[in-house]
């Protein structure tokens, strides 16, 4: 190669160089508005209310303006996608598994990436993402815990619908109560098809699994969550003694009046913070989001209800999962949470 070629050569290599960092850099650029839609108001202390508060977290972190669309409902979302794309919206995080047919659809007509649940066969690079997240690990050590403390040998298991990430959970709490206690008896109830924001089917519902029995009340609900919860509080279990609730993904103990027993609690902040990342680095929508016990991503709310020596035999079951001594495989089914159980209570038709 003469000595011009390789001077050319130089030059059409920084240039390359250069036109990547450039590109890198306008991809980063691009990410200035962070959109989170949700069905019910972010003040539930649950589904809603911490994906509001991890996308807000997730926004300041990365110094992007935040665009919240809260009380959407479970109707269609089309226009507020393409309201907030319009907005100039990065990325549009669908916090609900009714926006997931919806939200890959906007995408596709504005180019505006999106982000989706319960669809994990749902990746298209570039522009839809999927996090199928499940809290199984965490469901697993309340199991434990109410097993260990359930003075009627009856739990309940109360759900505001069955989709993947509620049946991963209901299907680890009952893997984890009969490890505890095999002869342990699992009444699972379900609400409605999609009862999220039904809280007097919650308060029903939970009063009927206390009446058969159930002493502790595991409940998924969102919004319905505050039925089950005013259940547990005003009715006794079958040994005339006090029932207890466990939550899930947000915690309630400021609103508590002393029956809170637990809740697994979910910190969306890394999953939020990870697809920001991926827009960053062009690889949004070829992975998939997970949260663990290992990163605290998933924990057990430790609340001054639970005795000291209960609590020391759950962490030491949670240190068996982290160190790889307990495998838990997420069960995301319907059908299969069904087949672990007792007894089953079908909505009404």
């Amino acid at each position: 190669m003469t000595t011009g070629f390789k001077h050319l050569a130089r030059l059409t290599t920084a240039a390359l160089v250069l036109t990547g960092a450039l590109a890198t850099t306008a991809v980063a650029a691009e990410v200035k508005k962070l959109a989170i839609l949700v069905p019910e108001e972010g003040t539930d202390f649950g589904w809603n209310q911490q994906g509001v508060d991890a996308a807000r977290a997730v926004a300041e972190k990365y110094g992007l303006e935040f665009l919240p669309a809260e009380g959407l409902g479970y109707g269609d979302v089309r226009p507020t996608l393409r309201e907030l794309a319009g907005e100039g919206a990065s990325l549009m995080i669908a916090h609900a598994s009714g926006y997931n047919t919806a939200a890959p659809e906007i995408a596709a007509e504005t180019g505006v990436p999106v982000a989706i649940v319960d669809t994990p066969d749902g990746l298209k690079p570039g522009l839809v993402a999927d996090y199928t997240l499940s809290g199984h690990e965490g469901a697993y050590l309340a199991g434990v815990l109410a097993a260990s403390m359930s003075r009627t040998g009856t739990l309940g298991i109360v759900v505001s619908g069955e989709p993947p990430s509620w049946n991963s959970q209901s299907a680890g709490f009952a893997e984890g109560a009969k490890a505890t206690r095999p002869d342990i008896k699992l009444i699972y109830a379900v609400i409605g098809p999609a009862a999220y924001s039904d809280a007097a089917g919650g308060n029903r519902v939970t009063q009927s699994v206390i009446a058969a029995g159930a002493d502790i009340v595991f409940g998924q609900g969102d919004g319905s969550s505050f039925g089950m919860i005013q259940a547990v509080e005003t009715t006794k279990a079958t040994d005339g003694g006090q029932a207890w609730f466990i939550d899930v993904i947000g915690d309630k103990s400021s609103i508590d009046k002393g029956f809170l027993l637990s809740s697994v609690l979910w910190d969306m902040v890394p999953v939020y913070s990870a697809m920001v990342e991926d827009l960053k680095a062009d690889t949004f929508g070829t992975k998939h989001y997970s949260i663990q016990l290992a990163d605290d991503s998933v924990r057990l709310l430790h609340t001054s209800h639970i005795p000291d020596d209960v609590w020391k035999k759950v962490m030491a079951v949670r240190d068996e999962i982290v160190g790889g001594k307990m495998m838990l495989k997420p069960v995301f089914d319907a059908q299969d949470v069904r087949a672990l159980m007792t007894s089953v209570q079908d909505a009404p038709k």
